[in-house]
């Protein structure tokens, strides 16, 4: 018997969505057998059989957001015994899971804790189509003993609650906050005007994945005016050469950033666990809206690519994105993100770090207003809001500050953008 675990797809990837199940518990398969799928940084991967063999037990279902490395099944091998494997397929058994760490509201001892997390395991019969294991055949809650108390005296469902503690237990707090929303009828409509949507599973790990990065990366936000008469002029001529890709403000946003991170590679990195990930390629992250939601494509060596090259690039991943063709290979690495909602008329944008980055790019829209010049007279400007978002973890205030500032100038004096970033030649993860 040996036990399948949640694999790992990229140097960065610390957890999976494990999305669907392809076979069930008692299932033989064969090498090359579509086990199951993971969504990892919104891209699905299906993971095929090594070898031939039995699932006698999934010990996570789909829906559930996985370290990696951590056991998802267990699996009996071609040539073990049958009966056994068929045996324990038809009485399945559930992994007692790690205990959670104690927290202030209360210690309960190890097994206390363990026997509490092997009750809240609810095993049903699989409901999926064509045999098939769907999110909502197990269901699991942690809950600390007093957060269990209050949900009971509050007549509260468990599963109806976010837990903020470690592993998303479920804490007093978060009990007492769902019980305060569930009382006040401002929060908590009349079910004749309101109904409630349960969401995919993928509003789920967004859901969580925003959640858990808002609370476990210190933010800290720098803000930039850019002026933009040079950059518009330049892309005008750069649009007007019909041989050319049309080129956005967004590609050369990618171009710029990919320069100076070139040209800083001390920020070219990224914080993992207890270590410092450091990056030799600039890879930037581009948020595209679909018809999904989010995704985000990653435009490879923006520091080394030529601004018609990220253009074509930036181009063909969005259009896959939006028809949900991208692979594994156009999502991840990288340590910045850029995010720009200008088309849709917004000022400004307070973006929030997508995990594993140390960075993401907030750009609004591009507004004409009056400055005063060197002598003081009225100036047309042409000013776009850049606000950029860093994990305080690894980047320090005055690093960022002067990280904007020079993306700013490129901005104001484009041609650079058409230039190698300086130094690229002995520019290395290490400096």
């Amino acid at each position: 018997m040996t036990d399948l675990v949640m694999p790992k797809f990229g140097l960065t990837m610390t957890e999976g969505l494990l999305t669907e199940w392809h076979v069930v518990p008692g299932a033989a398969f064969s090498a090359g057998d579509i086990l199951f799928t993971v969504e990892t940084e919104k891209v699905a991967n299906e993971v095929e059989a090594e070898a031939d063999g039995v699932l006698t037990e999934i010990i996570v279902p789909a829906g559930e957001t996985v370290p990696v490395g951590s056991p998802i099944a267990r699996l009996a091998q071609a040539g073990d015994d049958a009966g056994s494997a068929s045996e324990e397929a038809q009485s399945p058994r559930l992994a007692p899971a790690p205990a959670p760490a104690p927290d202030t509201e209360d210690a309960p001892s190890a097994r206390k804790l363990m026997a509490e997390h092997d009750l809240a395991r609810e095993q049903v019969t699989p409901t999926g189509r064509n045999g098939r294991v769907t999110k909502g055949d197990v269901l699991r809650v942690i809950a600390t003993p007093l957060a269990r108390s209050i949900a009971t005296k509050e007549g509260l469902d468990l599963h109806r609650v976010e837990g903020t503690g470690p592993m998303g237990r479920i804490k007093a707090r978060d009990v007492e906050g769902a019980a305060r929303v569930q009382a006040d009828p401002a929060i908590h409509p009349d079910p004749a005007h309101a109904r409630e949507i349960v969401p995919d599973a993928v509003r789920l790990a967004t859901a969580r994945r925003v959640s858990g990065a808002k609370r476990d990366i210190p933010h800290f936000y720098v803000t930039h005016e850019a002026e933009l008469s040079a950059l518009t002029a330049l892309r005008a001529q750069l649009n007007a050469d019909p041989d050319g890709p049309r080129v956005t403000v967004t590609h050369m946003l990618i171009r710029a950033l990919g320069v100076v991170l070139t040209e800083h590679p001390a920020m070219n990195r990224i914080w993992a666990g207890d270590h410092i990930i450091a990056f030799s390629q600039v890879d930037i992250g581009m948020v595209t809206q679909t018809p999904d939601g989010l995704r985000i494509p990653v435009i490879r060596d923006a520091g080394g690519a030529t601004l018609d090259g990220i253009a074509t690039q930036a181009r063909d991943l969005a259009a896959r994105a939006r028809s949900g063709e991208l692979g594994a290979s156009d999502v991840g690495g990288g340590v910045i993100s850029i995010s720009n909602v200008g088309m849709m008329g917004v000022t400004s944008l307070t973006p929030i770090i997508n995990p594993p980055n140390a960075m993401i790019l907030g750009v609004g829209a591009e507004r004409q207003l009056f400055r005063p010049d060197e002598n003081g007279a009225p100036a047309l400007r042409r000013e776009l809001t850049l606000t950029l978002a860093c994990d305080h973890r690894i980047i320090d205030g005055a690093d960022a500050a002067t990280f904007l500032a020079e993306l700013v100038a490129l901005l104001e004096t484009p041609l650079r953008l058409l230039r190698p970033a300086r130094g690229t030649a002995d520019s290395n993860a290490g400096d």
